[in-house]
């Protein structure tokens, strides 16, 4: 098992990438602490990972407050006594063009997606130092390197998101922490399930829609990308640092 015996903090795992990670990480050995904002779905995914065997503990937690981002890691080593990998999922979608933005929308989409992880980083990476290891994978997009219509809120967070891991890796190398950070395309999980719904189209016309943006023609899984998280959290990809691995079908390509 590739994860064996490694402890593992995932955020945002209640559907989608998250959730999809979570699971594969527990199919790997991992023993994981698994935190979201509905709490009632951390539990559930919690109990997904038990039934597969896996040890989980869930807990509530909105990471852009800084004593949730704080009781994660604190969860954690209270637990399973160390923490091995870091897996920074949570986002918050907001996406608006600069002029359709309020100074509110601008505030929430950064506290989650930026500051969020930069506080859930803070509080993890003392433990990885007092054991000169671990592996953070942050979670970018696509939208993070392309331009898209009304999408500057989200895009720029995702932006910041690569700076900030390649960041985090050089000052993190001396410890033996690698930082990368993994960014998907047009995924098919809960928050496109929204959006087709809102734009008022079946999930296969939807996909159908997407498609033609990709080079292989089509979307893509949760699993296909946890695929990669788990690669990249892995001791498989320990000659990699301040990265970004596109799991996008190609479409930054066009």
């Amino acid at each position: 098992m590739r994860l064996e015996n490694k402890v593992a903090i995932l955020t945002g795992i209640g559907a989608g990438i998250g959730q999809a990670a979570a699971l594969r990480f527990a199919e790997e050995g991992a023993r994981l602490v698994l935190a979201d904002l509905n709490e009632e779905a951390a539990h559930r995914t919690a109990r997904m990972v038990e039934e597969l065997g896996g040890k989980a503990v869930a807990l509530r937690a909105d990471i852009s407050v800084e004593a949730d981002a704080k009781a994660i890691s604190e969860a954690a080593v209270s637990t399973f006594g160390t923490i091995d990998i870091l897996v920074n999922n949570a986002a918050e979608f907001t996406a608006k063009s600069v002029e359709n933005a309020t100074l509110e929308d601008w505030h929430r989409v950064y506290g989650v997606n930026v500051f969020g992880t930069a506080m859930v980083s803070k509080y993890a990476i003392p433990y990885m130092k007092s054991q000169k290891r671990g592996s953070i994978v942050n979670v970018g997009s696509v939208s993070g390197v392309l331009a898209q219509k009304d999408f500057a809120t989200y895009s720029s967070t995702k932006g910041a998101i690569i700076v900030m891991s390649k960041c985090m890796a050089l000052d993190l190398a001396p410890w033996n922490i690698r930082v990368n950070t993994v960014c998907p395309g047009t995924i098919v999980t809960s928050a496109s399930e929204r959006e087709w719904t809102r734009v008022g189209l079946t999930k296969e016309a939807w996909c159908a829609k997407e498609a033609p943006r990709h080079i292989l023609n089509r979307t893509g899984e949760a699993r296909e990308v946890a695929n990669v998280i788990l690669f990249m959290a892995s001791d498989e990809s320990s000659f990699m640092t301040a990265t970004e691995v596109m799991v996008e079908g190609g479409s930054s390509s066009f």
